[in-house]
C-alpha cells in the first residue's frame, strides 16, 4: 500500500465523524431523551479511555524486563512516554482551555465552548488511531490497516455524536459552519496520524500518541459529568451512561470478531 493511499484510508476513518455531528441541530426529540445525551456520550468516552489505556499499558507491560522481549532500558522508555502522554494530553487542555476560554474558577464552558473542547481532545485520540493505521498500513499488515479503517470509522461515528451531544441542549442552533469546524477539529488529525505513521512506526511513538488521547479524555469527561448532572437525575443519567458504554463496547466486540 502506498503512502498516498494510507493517508486517503486515515481521512476516510477520521472523517466519518460527520456523521454523527447533525445530532446537535435536532430540536424534536423528547426533552427527557435530548437532556441525557451528554450522559450517553460521557458512557462513550469513559469506554474510549479505558481502550486507549489498555493498548498503551500492554505495550508498556509487555517490555517488563521479565518477560521475553522485555529490557529494563526499554520498559523505562516506553513507561516515561505513558506517563509524559497522560500528563500533556490532561494538564495542556486545563491550562490551554483556561487560557483560551478566560475561565474564571468554579464556572464551566457554554456548550459551544465545551463542543470544541471535546473536538479537540478526540482529535488527540484520533491522531493516534490514525497513527495505528499508518503503522499497520506502513508494515504491510493490509488486512489489520482495514479493520483498523472500518473500527475506528464506526466508533468516529458515535464521537460525532459526543461532540453534538452538547450543543443539542444548548438554545441557540449551531451553523452547519460551526460544526464543519468541530468534525474538522476531531476527525481530521487521524488523517495527520495515518500520514506520520507510515513514515515513523515506533512503539515509544504510539504510546505516546495513546496517553495522549487519553488525557484528553479524562479532562473532556471531566468537563460533562457537571452538564449531565444540571440536565439530568440521577437513576437516569446512570442508565445513560451504562447504555453509552455498552453501546461503545458492543461495537468495538464486533470488530474485534470481524477482524478475528
Amino acid at each position: 500500500m502506498s503512502h498516498v493511499e494510507a493517508s486517503l484510508l486515515g481521512a476516510v476513518s477520521g472523517l466519518t465523524i460527520f456523521i454523527g455531528l447533525p445530532v446537535a441541530r435536532l430540536r424534536r426529540f423528547p426533552a427527557g431523551f435530548r437532556n441525557t445525551m451528554p450522559a450517553i456520550a460521557t458512557g462513550v468516552l469513559i469506554f474510549l479511555l479505558w481502550d486507549v489505556l489498555s493498548h498503551a499499558g500492554d505495550v508498556v507491560t509487555g517490555a517488563m524486563p521479565n518477560g521475553s522481549h522485555g529490557s529494563l532500558t526499554r520498559f523505562a522508555g516506553l513507561l516515561a512516554a505513558f506517563l509524559v502522554g497522560l500528563a500533556v494530553g490532561l494538564l495542556g487542555l486545563v491550562y490551554t482551555s483556561g487560557r483560551m476560554m478566560g475561565r474564571v474558577r468554579g464556572s464551566s464552558e457554554s456548550p459551544r465552548q465545551l463542543a470544541m473542547i471535546i473536538a479537540g481532545g478526540l482529535g488527540m485520540h484520533n491522531l493516534s488511531e490514525g497513527l495505528a493505521i499508518g503503522q499497520a498500513a506502513g508494515t504491510g499488515a493490509l488486512a489489520l490497516t482495514g479493520v483498523l479503517v472500518v473500527g475506528f470509522g464506526l466508533h468516529n461515528i458515535t464521537e460525532g455524536f459526543g461532540i453534538g451531544a452538547p450543543l443539542a441542549v444548548d438554545k441557540t442552533v449551531p451553523s452547519w459552519g460551526f460544526l464543519a469546524g468541530a468534525g474538522l477539529l476531531g476527525g481530521g488529525p487521524t488523517f495527520v496520524g495515518a500520514t506520520v505513521g507510515y513514515m515513523i512506526i515506533s512503539p515509544y511513538f504510539y504510546v505516546l500518541f495513546l496517553t495522549l488521547a487519553a488525557g484528553a479524555i479524562i479532562y473532556v469527561i471531566n468537563e460533562m459529568f457537571p452538564l449531565g448532572k444540571r440536565l439530568s437525575t440521577r437513576a437516569p443519567m446512570a442508565w445513560a451512561l451504562l447504555a453509552g458504554f455498552i453501546g461503545a463496547y458492543a461495537t468495538d466486540l464486533m470488530l474485534t470478531y470481524i477482524g478475528a
